[in-house]
């Protein structure tokens, strides 16, 4: 049987970016629900996303786009410039306009998570159905312990800045963000050629990340959005379960899963269990609605 998905690789020609992006269309299904997803730090989209692209039945369109500073997506003189969360929103929403997507549901992985939850509060009516896949920002429930946490990732930025060999650095930033990860070195070796290919752009990430949330209302951030699946590794660091479980009873529509056997890697660990969840996920929100 053929793939039921078809891939169209394009660019958008902004001003200060060209901005890559896949569009992914379901040969069975021409007409339905259209699916965004958005990649995590230092990573480009067709890693993380394809393979869960391949298990996805329930949408006609899967928009993969790289944001700034990974995969595909350029500054035209071809500089790694530092950037805001706000600005990768720019980025997108000029794309959805172009594609004229005025309605989509939306996943986020990692700092792809924390870009689509404020995508969602800057276009309310537009996101429908939400997936959090270990978002950041989402990682620790005392704001003062976050925000410390964060710190250290700006160390990793600033190391990544300034070596020759962005290796070390790449490890510090493994060992920080699944620390109870089941290290192979298959495994760190696939994750240090990802995470290398743009070191600066993966420091600028971080950056992003640390910056938001110095200024940002992480209570209102949260308030603004709406029905929400936020999936856990099962071997992530305890923090993240417990304010997701608290989320989950703060919030009506925050649906929190637990996904037994992985870490942060998720998307590449389980692509097929990932996409079974966004599924049933979806089933249960058109059951409410």
């Amino acid at each position: 049987m053929k793939p039921h998905f078809t891939c169209t690789p394009d660019f958008l020609e902004l001003p200060d970016q060209h901005l890559g992006y896949r569009l992914y269309r379901n040969r069975y299904k021409e007409q339905g629900r259209r699916l965004l997803l958005l990649h995590g730090a230092g990573v480009a989209g067709e890693d993380t996303w394809e393979p869960v692209v391949a298990h996805l039945h329930s949408w006609s369109e899967v928009l993969v786009p790289d944001l700034r500073g990974m995969g595909q997506t350029r500054e035209p003189r071809d500089a790694e410039l530092p950037f805001t969360i706000e600005q990768v929103c720019d980025d997108l929403i000029q794309l959805l306009d172009q594609l004229a997507w005025w309605a989509f549901d939306l996943g986020g992985y990692s700092f792809g998570g924390l870009v689509s939850l404020v995508l969602k509060q800057r276009l309310p009516h537009r996101v429908h159905k939400q997936y959090l896949v270990e978002s950041a920002l989402i990682d620790r429930s005392d704001p003062q312990d976050a925000l410390q946490r964060r710190r250290l990732y700006s160390d990793v930025a600033a190391q990544l800045r300034t070596s020759e060999d962005p290796a070390a650095s790449i490890m510090a930033f493994l060992n920080l963000v699944s620390p109870r990860r089941i290290a192979s070195p298959r495994g760190d070796a696939i994750s240090l050629e990802r995470l290398g290919r743009r070191p600066e752009g993966f420091a600028n990430a971080l950056d992003a990340v640390t910056e938001f949330g110095q200024r940002a209302d992480r209570e209102e951030l949260l308030a603004s959005q709406g029905d929400i699946s936020s999936l856990v590794g099962g071997r992530t660091a305890e923090p993240m379960h417990l304010y997701n479980q608290q989320l989950q009873h703060q919030l009506e529509r925050w649906h929190y899963h637990s996904v037994r056997g992985c870490d942060h890697s998720l998307p590449y660990q389980k692509p097929r269990q990932l996409a079974a969840l966004f599924e049933q996920e979806l089933e249960r929100y058109q059951s409410d609605h």
